[in-house]
């Protein structure tokens, strides 16, 4: 373990060179004729994306927005972690540990992270304030590369050292989505320091516990079905990563491609148009941390480590994170939250709230909503 140290994103003019002269060469596929976003990435709106990637993205640009927030790098166990690290003024300022998760990186949190650290200065009291801790995963960003494939597990003991260890917090609000869900539960379920954990998709299931109720059987149908018809990443992914690595390492466009397609199919668009809740500049900037860090192969490890990494005695049947749990919920997902009643089953859930829009990358989708639901649950749990 180490103290922290202050970093700085410095990406060299040859990196970028190298990466911009690869999608100034890319050969495009044969696309279905009237197919659209039906057989993947719509090629159309690729096109588009790398005409803007080629003559209106500036990395530059971008790299001096996410600088002008505190970026650290310490030492926990066996690896230097990568994270943002923002303090409040306020006495009554709550430790609140922001996970991301796959295809997104820290930048989901840009928005949210001011407003959560400053209430006062963005509508809200200083007795909401948060100190915000948003760290990159292993094998994410600007994070170290495991050796090999890392369960969120084990992500999570990395995490809860670095609260309690490095940062010296005993008594933080884990909160993510996507495999940030599923770290912060177990931070919840074994974590020393965790107080309580916020939500927005359910990434802890209990052992042992199935859908009982006719509500309850039938989400799980619709979900089965979905994940049939979209999940073949997840199954690429969780057994041959390495050989989509191959690929993705020579091609920053195809990269973008399996990236972008999840920003579209996860989110919550007005007519299905990605531009009407990003810009290309998010969207870009979020694909160019893969590709400056050269992490998109070991980004993907996670998902076979969630099933070779068992890193802890098995969790006994039907066991709950007991811990406060928030839940926000919003409307489109790949994996929407069950029925509330199958959800109390895995957690002890004290504040759950349902959002008319917003999908999966929530942060960045319904920034507002996000803010004021993390702020909602922390005045819930009152002072530490």
């Amino acid at each position: 373990m180490s103290q922290p140290t202050p970093f700085k994103i410095e990406i060299p003019q040859t990196t970028i060179n190298k990466i911009m002269e690869r999608v100034r060469h890319f050969e495009w596929p044969d696309a279905p004729a009237g197919g659209g976003w039906a057989y993947g990435t719509d090629v159309s709106t690729m096109k588009e994306i790398v005409e803007y990637w080629l003559h209106g993205y500036d990395w530059y640009r971008e790299q001096e927005l996410l600088n002008r927030f505190p970026h650290f790098k310490a030492r926990v166990n066996d690896l230097d972690l990568h994270f943002i690290h923002l303090r409040s003024n306020s006495p009554k300022r709550r430790p609140l540990i922001i996970t991301h998760g796959w295809p997104g990186s820290f930048i989901e949190f840009m928005n949210v992270i001011e407003p959560l650290v400053y209430p006062e200065k963005h509508a809200g009291k200083a007795s909401d304030a948060f100190d915000v801790i948003v760290p990159s995963l292993p094998g994410y960003g600007f994070s170290a590369k495991p050796a090999k494939p890392m369960s969120p597990r084990s992500v999570a003991k990395y995490f809860d050292e670095l609260m309690v260890g490095t940062l010296g917090y005993s008594n933080y609000i884990a909160q993510g989505g996507d495999w940030g869900s599923s770290v912060s539960g177990w931070l919840g379920y074994e974590g020393r320091g965790c107080r309580a954990v916020h939500l927005n998709m359910l990434g802890w299931r209990s052992p042992g516990v199935m859908p009982e109720t006719p509500e309850e059987v039938q989400e799980a149908q619709k979900f089965q079905a979905s994940f049939e018809a979209e999940g073949a990443y997840f199954r690429l992914q969780s057994t041959k990563p390495l050989t989509l690595a191959y690929g993705m390492m020579d091609s920053p466009v195809g990269t973008a491609a399996w990236i972008i397609e999840k920003f579209k199919g996860w989110s919550d668009l007005d007519e299905g148009k990605l531009e009407s809740v990003y810009t290309k500049d998010q969207l870009l900037t979020n694909v160019m941390i893969y590709l400056v860090t050269r992490t998109f192969g070991t980004a993907t490890w996670m998902y076979r480590g969630l099933f070779e990494d068992l890193s802890g005695k098995p969790v006994p049947p039907k066991s709950r994170i007991e811990k406060p749990v928030g839940i926000a919920r919003f409307p489109v997902d790949l994996i929407p939250f069950p029925p509330r009643s199958m959800v109390e089953k895995h957690l002890n859930v004290v504040h759950w709230s349902e959002f008319k829009r917003g999908g999966h990358f929530a942060a960045m989708e319904r920034p507002q909503d996000f803010i004021e639901d993390v702020r909602a649950f922390g005045r819930e749990l009152g002072d530490a």
